[in-house]
């Protein structure tokens, strides 16, 4: 079951790199990407975010290939509705903000 919970920027760049499996350094150059470089994972933070994320079962990991030292992940299902549930989090902010200030709706 997903918590609905905020996201913070670094999960929420986390899970969108992992619709296509990927291993560490994937996920950290996608991240940078996504965020238009805001976002710079270090390993250790990275690595701590991932083993959180498969705590929730958000992520797994992938099996190794024998020899290999890169682990893969994927996002879940139960990912794809957390990340779900943050867009429309975020597209409800965005709303109440433009009804707020007059802005025009997006």
């Amino acid at each position: 079951m997903n918590e609905h919970i905020a996201l913070t920027e670094a999960f929420y760049y986390i899970l969108l790199s992992l619709y296509q499996p990927l291993h560490g350094y994937g996920i950290m150059q996608k991240a940078e990407e996504f965020s238009g470089g805001r976002v710079r994972l270090a390993a250790g933070t990275l690595y701590g975010a991932l083993n959180t994320l498969q705590d929730k079962g958000w992520i797994e990991a992938l099996p190794c290939t024998p020899g290999s030292r890169k682990k893969e992940y994927r996002i879940t299902a139960a990912g794809r509705a957390a990340v779900e549930n943050e867009l429309a989090r975020l597209r409800e902010l965005v709303k109440n903000g433009e009804q707020v200030t007059g802005g025009n709706p997006v």
